[in-house]
């Protein structure tokens, strides 16, 4: 799978991020503080991560800042992705399966090395629901961006 990974700030956590998914076997891009010469700043760099999953060339993104607060809201600006902070395993099994999330935002003060593989596991093993309601709420959201997915 292709991720695309920003972090405004090149800390511990943001480096194990990128290792722990290459030894995952995923192929990844990385913005911002990860991409030497890129715009580090939290809005920029979680725009051109959450862009390459909207448009196909990325399946998947993860972006990090602080707090996660500032990235996710960045990400989920650009039509057509679903951004979720994450704190823990639970909350990001959760926004793949009901909300079908296709960014993982992340805090980089809060995540510690093995909090962030607990994350990364619910991540990729969660699936989305089929039940008919938990569609729905994902199609209204597809319409309130206008991306309609």
């Amino acid at each position: 799978m292709r991720i695309s990974v920003s972090s405004d700030m090149d800390e511990p956590v943001a480096r194990l991020l990128v290792a722990e998914l290459r030894e995952r076997g995923h192929d990844v891009a990385t913005h911002g503080a990860l991409s030497p010469g890129a715009d580090r700043q939290w809005a920029a760099c979680s725009e051109a991560a959450a862009r390459e999953v909207a448009a196909g060339t990325a399946d998947q993104a993860v972006v990090c800042c602080w707090t996660g607060t500032g990235a996710s809201i960045a990400a989920n600006k650009v039509p057509g992705v679903r951004a979720a902070l994450c704190t823990d395993a639970y909350t990001a099994d959760g926004a793949r399966r009901w909300n079908d999330a296709n960014v993982l935002a992340l805090s980089l003060r809060l995540t510690s090395g093995p909090l962030l593989k607990e994350i990364l596991d619910a991540w990729f093993t969660g699936e989305v629901s089929g039940d008919a309601e938990d569609r729905e709420n994902v199609a209204r959201v597809g319409r309130l961006d206008g991306s309609g997915r």
